[in-house]
Parts: C-alpha cells; structure tokens; sequence
C-alpha cells in the first residue's frame, strides 16, 4: 500500500522550518515557530482549548493501545497533584519481544538519510503542536505544573527543544559529504581514483526515561535527536508522568506509519508499580543510547552500569546567586521572588543558595543590611504570592510527597526568614498547594555546610551570609565543583566582581546570568539560544542542545572503491 506520506511531500512542506532552525542555531537570535499564547491553537486542523480538554478528559478510564509488539499486561494507577486519578490504562511490553522488533525498521530508517529523517520527525512535532491544549492538560496532571506554565513549558517551549535537537542532528551528519572522488597524482604513472560513500549510521535503541516534572520538555530533546539520527527510540516515562510520553509515542508510531517506516521504531515501556524497568532495560545489549533526567543517585548508576551505551545524564545540582550589589533593588528584589516561586522551586534551574554579604550590599536606595534583604526579599515573594488565586496560577502543585516533608521541615535547617504558606487551590482543593520558604545561614560556619551544599528539591532557598564577594566567589566554585549547577546568577554593579564570577563561571562550566531584573529569570532558557546545563559540572554531562549532545548518537560510515582506467594504452 502507498505510503500516505510521501518522502517528496514532507520534504517540501519541512525544509523551510529545517533551514529556519539551522540558521537559529547559528545565529542565536530569538525565534520560535510555536506560539506561546492559547488563543493561537485551533485554526488549521488543530484543537482549540476547548478540543483540547475534551480529548484529554475523554483519555479517562480508556486504555492507551499503542499496538506494539510484546504487551503482556496493562499498567495504571497515575494520579494527578491536583487530585483526580487519571485512569489511564497502558501497554506494558516484554523486552524480549519488543526490542528485537524494534531493530528491525533501523536499517530503512538508516537509509532514509538525514534530510528525510529530519521531515519525518518535524511532521511528528507539528502534529503533537496541533494537539497542543491537550498535552497542557496532560503535562499539568502528571506533573502539578499550573495550567499556563503546562501549556508553554510542555507545549510550545518543548517542542522547540525537540526541533532544536533535530537541527542539530542533521547539521552533524551532513558534516560528513554523503559521496566523495578522490583523485591522489602519481606523476608520470595514472592517478589513485576512489569513489568514497559515507553514510551516518545509528547505533541501536536510544531509550529515554522520563521525569515526573517537564516529561516533554526534557524527554524530546533526546528523544528527536535519537531519531532524527537514525535510532529507534523506547520511551520509558516516569511512573507519575505517562500520559504526556504516551501520547508523544502514539503521534510518532502513526507518523512513521503514514511514511512508510515501521512504527516500532518509536515504542513505550510503562512500568508496574515498584518494577524499576529502568534499571533492567538500561543495560540491555540493544540498548545503545541512554537519556535521563533525574536523582543523582540513579544517574551516577547509569553512568557506572550502562557502559555498553552512549549516556546523557542530567542531575541534580545546587543553583546559587550571588547579591553582591545592584542598581534596581525592586527589580531585583522581584526577579528573585518570581525564580524562587516559580513551579513552587520544582525546577532543576530554581535558585537554592542566595550568598550575601553579611555586612550588607550597595542598592539604588543606599546601603541594606544582610538581615534588610533578606526581610525584603521576603516581603516581595509575599507581595507576589498574597493573592491566592494568583499564587495558585505560578506555583501549581507539589509533585510527591518528599516534598511535602521537605518543606514542613524547614524549621530543622535554621532561622526560617520566610515560612511556607500553604493555600487551597480554588479548582482542585485536594492539591497540595505551598509558598517557597527562606532560611537564614552562615557561609562561614561548616556545621551549616551540610545544610545548603546539599540539594533541597522544592520551594526551599537559603540566604547564606557571606564574609566578603570574595568569600561568595570561593563558595560559589566549591558549590559547583562538588556539587554541579545548572545555573547560576550574580546581581553586581562592581566590574571586579562581575568579572570573578565571570571566571569562577568559565573554570567550573556553569551557565551565568547576570543582574536580570527584569522579565527574564535565572530558571529560564530559550531554545536554539541559551545552553541548559553545560555538561561540564556534576549536574549534567551533556548540554541541551549542542553538537556535541548528538554527535556521538551516530558514527560515519566509509564504502570507497577503486576506479580502474579501462582506457586502452598505446
């Protein structure tokens, strides 16, 4: 049967965006084919936001065949932060069965060659931004994100990550010319003549296991890259977090069809409770590319066990600021109070440590004592959270239960500053719903070392009372070398200052932002612009998304053969 999606047609209608993210990369400059705004869904065949949550409410109590291979039972039990189960059936598949069917599209899909494979996988993200109000009710139920942050983090803004990671997957196998003559002179005797082929080729099954808080937004940066260079992919979601993947999986499998290649080579793996399939599957033979994000605990494991595959780990890191001084305390203040509320702290890049000089900072409205920000910070995350309806709309809702514990226990830690609020949503009362909490420290006393250089995962930060910028400087590398970061932030108005942490920065590998008082935050990146993490601190060892991210997913294979003159001599 013909292929309902032909290799011409998905060339043609792709190339431009394909050539648009190229040239983005490069450049660096702002863009985005995905609109952020809701309003902008539901022309053109997509779903409208009223489409959008009747097909995310009609998922209820269905179960989610994907008609893969090897399913051997049904999984369910994924629950919502906000409450509702979502009563969501899903295949859970034999390995032993799956894997092997899904190598078997690889050498088609090998021989699709880049450009193709980069179309196919640009039809596959525009048909899930097509459903994108959909996903935003998936990605706000299985991770507690509110709605707004759901719908652009989730949506538009992963959907960049994904098409971000497939420019970058062609532009790296077609560094490499698919053909080449090579011509060597010999003087007097005739030329050495090779005809060289060279192709990129995969090297297996990338499997990419899931997050509970951004499962797109970190699940397809590699997944699109595996793909688009050529490897079947098996999703393995997290165990709170499926529906999201799910339906990601479900969107591929029909585009792959539609195209002609076989639809196992995009597949889930759900899991039975307590199963740690991940554990199992990562060091299976077939598997050749890992992608994770998650606990420093299991990324090290996979890192030290999966050594048959190529592993993209992102961890958990310390994120610190530096206060040393600013020329817009409000704007500060602000931009603080918004990073640190933000998804209530459940975010790899919230700040955790704030280092103040204990003797107090330079402001636009003169000097302020440690003790002065500290309490004005505090006031400007109440100021922003004060209504609750609003605070509810920033701060959604915690993901498990261990942050709960954390948060309640922040008394344990030291001089609460800041006391975590707690507040009833007004649609979803059995969400659990909190207000970041700040803690008072001392940098220079080493019991309290234990408390801030470790990560607390949540609405949780500490005002850590510095000696000297010089101090703050010293601790920030100590912190990132030991500890890794996926981002940092200094607010300086002296360029002695701005220029140590620039190179405390450089020398430990840890992305900074400087004095953003305005409306961009530390805890924010722009796809084909800014780097998510760096890959050279302990927080993650690949950044999102560089060359070097995709690169190793593929290796060039050379076919050359001899030309032989069959040209009579005299």
């Amino acid at each position: 049967m013909a292929a309902e999606l032909t290799a011409h047609s998905l060339i043609a209608e792709h190339r431009p965006t394909l050539d648009r993210a190229l040239e983005a990369i490069t450049t660096r400059a702002y863009w985005s084919p995905h609109p952020e705004h809701p309003k902008a869904y539901g022309e053109n065949g997509g779903l409208d936001a009223t489409a959008g949550k009747a097909a995310f409410d009609a998922l209820s109590g269905t179960r989610f065949d994907l008609g893969q291979p090897g399913t051997d039972g049904w999984v369910d039990g994924e629950s919502s932060p906000y409450g509702p189960s979502l009563g969501v059936g899903y295949p859970h598949a034999d390995p032993d069965t799956l894997l092997p069917a899904m190598e078997e599209g690889i050498p088609a899909w090998r021989d699709a060659g880049p450009e193709l494979r980069a179309a196919v996988c640009l039809e596959i993200l525009g048909r899930i931004g097509d459903r994108t109000h959909e996903f935003a009710h998936a990605v706000m139920h299985t991770s507690g994100q509110a709605f707004m942050m759901a719908f652009q983090a989730g949506g538009p803004h992963a959907q960049d990550r994904g098409l971000e990671a497939i420019a970058y997957a062609y532009a790296e196998q077609v560094r490499v010319p698919a053909s080449a003559r090579w011509v060597k002179p010999q003087g007097k005797r005739d030329p050495l003549t090779l005809t060289k082929r060279f192709t990129p080729v995969p090297r297996g099954i990338g499997l990419v296991i899931g997050c509970n808080t951004f499962p797109t937004w970190n699940g397809y940066p590699g997944l699109f890259a595996s793909l688009a260079t050529g490897n079947a992919v098996l999703v393995k979601p997290h165990p709170r977090a499926v529906l999201p993947l799910a339906l990601t999986v479900r969107i591929a499998r029909e585009v792959l069809g539609a195209s002609g290649f076989d639809p196992n080579l995009v597949c889930l793996a759900a899991e039975r409770p307590g199963e740690g399939i991940a554990k199992t599957l990562a060091v299976r033979p077939e598997i050749r590319v890992v992608d994770y994000t998650g606990s420093t605990e299991f990324g090290d494991w996979l890192e030290a066990n999966a050594r048959q595959a190529q592993v993209f780990t992102e961890k958990a890191g310390v994120n610190t600021v530096i206060v040393e001084s600013t020329d817009d305390y409000r704007g500060m203040l602000a931009n603080l109070a918004f990073s640190l509320s933000l998804y209530s702290g459940q975010m790899c890049t919230t700040p955790q440590n704030l280092l103040i000089p204990r003797g107090g900072i330079r402001t636009d409205q003169g000097p302020k004592t440690f003790d002065e920000v500290t309490a004005d910070l505090a006031r400007a995350v109440d100021a922003l959270l004060e209504d609750d309806a609003r605070a509810c709309g920033l701060l959604g809702a915690l993901v498990n239960p261990d942050v709960k514990a954390r948060v309640e226990s922040v008394a344990d830690l030291g001089e609460v500053v800041l006391a975590s609020r707690e507040i009833t949503h007004p649609e979803f009362p059995d969400a659990v719903v909190r207000t970041p909490a700040i803690v008072k420290v001392d940098g220079a006393k080493p019991d309290d070392e234990a408390v801030y250089l470790s990560e607390r995962f949540g609405p949780i930060s500490f005002a850590v009372a510095v000696d000297s910028p010089g101090h703050a400087v010293r601790l920030l590398r100590r912190s990132v070398r030991e500890q890794g970061a996926m981002t940092v932030g200094a607010h300086t108005t002296d360029p002695e200052v701005e220029r140590a942490v620039t190179e405390a920065c450089l020398a430990e590998a840890a992305q900074l932002s400087l004095n953003l008082t305005g409306g961009v935050y530390v805890n924010q990146t722009a796809a084909f612009s800014d780097l998510h993490g760096s890959g050279g601190n302990p927080a993650a060892n690949a950044a999102l998304t560089d060359g070097a991210f995709v690169a190793s997913r593929f290796r060039v294979i050379e076919v050359r053969s001899e030309e032989h003159n069959t040209s009579e001599s005299a």
